[in-house]
């Protein structure tokens, strides 16, 4: 039962680091929700945009797949240091 506490702690943490700012998307319901009725439009590259900045490549993969990345990378506002990562990023898996 702790393992379990710890790791939806854990969970919440990782969404904090993405969404520090925006309490309700650290809500990984409300996050899919969200994701999945915006796809293809402006808040979803938003969205990627926050995982592609502030978040581990583990959750980005968890919600976004490699070929989705490697269509928005080009469109979206990243700093220079991370649009580096996901360029080599998709190097190496895609």
């Amino acid at each position: 039962m702790y393992i379990i506490d710890d790791m939806k702690k854990r969970e919440k943490l990782l969404l904090m680091a993405v969404f520090w700012d925006i309490p309700k998307f650290r809500d990984e319901d409300y996050l899919r929700r969200f994701l999945e009725e915006q796809k293809g439009k402006v808040p979803y590259q938003w969205a990627m945009a926050r995982f592609l900045e502030h978040g581990r490549v583990i959750d980005t993969f968890a919600l976004f797949s490699i070929k989705e990345i490697s269509q928005y990378l080009p469109k979206l506002k990243l700093s220079p240091h991370a649009l580096k990562k996901w360029k080599r990023m998709l190097e190496v898996y895609a």
